[in-house]
């Protein structure tokens, strides 16, 4: 079955083009030593959105948790199979996984946003390198995003309740013999 209409034509080709609206800082500064979840590190990082975007963070600390969405600047390659970090031994389709080496590197991660101070968002389990482009925030609101009876296909048969006691990042995951990358 094919969906494509004149519309769908009309992008299949085509760029699109965004402009970071402000800067991730984190105490992280390359891939081995990363986190691969933000919740399986506590690791406390900054937004730093620029000033002519502040005013979008009205209202924004009432929420205890957000969405970033930013762009992989340090990816390493496109793929669209890649052995993921918790499963090492078979490739998986790149939309199936969430590696940094994408088609389009645009990564997303949901943080606990501790603080704001003017333009600069304190937030903590970060999975981003430092100066990562941010691209956007979204609020995470439990009404719209939970929810119940999930299934996380290859993902549920990794026995990942052990890996949240870890640094699991892929240097200790390899150490441990969870991966082999």
């Amino acid at each position: 079955m094919k969906l494509s209409d004149k519309l769908g034509k009309r992008w299949e080709k085509g760029d699109i083009t965004y402009s970071p609206i402000g800067i991730i800082h984190s105490d992280h500064t390359d891939h081995e030593h990363t986190p691969i979840q933000g919740i399986f590190n506590p690791s406390i990082g900054y937004v730093e959105v620029f000033p002519e975007f502040a005013d979008g963070l009205r209202d924004i600390e009432s929420f205890t948790h957000l969405y970033l969405l930013y762009h992989f600047d340090r990816a390493t390659g496109r793929s669209l199979l890649q052995k993921p970090f918790l499963d090492g031994e078979k490739e998986r389709g790149i939309f199936a996984i969430r590696h940094f080496n994408r088609p389009n590197p645009i990564g997303i991660s949901i943080v606990r946003l501790n603080r704001v101070c003017g333009n600069i968002l304190e937030i903590s389990g970060v999975d981003v390198l430092d100066g990562t482009p941010l691209l956007d925030i979204k609020p995470y609101v439990h009404q719209f995003d939970h929810r119940d009876e999930v299934k996380s296909g290859w993902v549920d048969n990794q026995h990942i309740d052990d890996i949240g006691a870890w640094n699991s990042t892929p240097k200790e995951l390899r150490k441990r013999g969870r991966t082999n990358l």
